[in-house]
C-alpha cells in the first residue's frame, strides 16, 4: 500500500461509508486500501469530536402540582469513595 495522505474531510467521508457498509472496521480498510490505524485514529477523533458538540440534553424535572401537607423526601445520591450527595425537600 502506497502511503497517501487524506485531509480530515477525506477521512469523514470514509468513516460515514464504513457506517453504511456494515463491514468490520478491518474489512472496510482492506477492500478501501487503507490503514487499519490510522482509519481508527480518525474515527475516534469524530466521534470524540462529535461528543463535545453535541448539546448537552437536560430533562425538566419541575413538579406539575404543588405538595399539599408536610409530605417530605429526601434522596441520597452514593456516588463512590464514601461520597453522599444528599437533597431534603424543605
Amino acid at each position: 500500500m502506497a502511503r497517501s495522505h487524506r485531509s480530515a474531510a477525506q477521512w469523514q467521508h470514509f468513516v460515514e461509508l464504513w457506517r453504511a457498509s456494515g463491514q468490520s472496521a478491518a474489512q472496510f480498510c482492506k477492500t478501501h486500501d487503507l490503514g487499519y490505524v490510522s482509519f481508527c485514529k480518525w474515527r475516534q477523533q469524530f466521534e470524540t469530536d462529535q461528543r463535545h458538540t453535541s448539546p448537552t440534553q437536560f430533562i425538566d424535572l419541575s413538579t406539575l402540582t404543588q405538595p399539599t401537607g408536610s409530605a417530605r423526601w429526601t434522596i441520597v445520591l452514593s456516588l463512590g469513595n464514601g461520597v453522599e450527595l444528599k437533597l431534603n425537600q424543605l
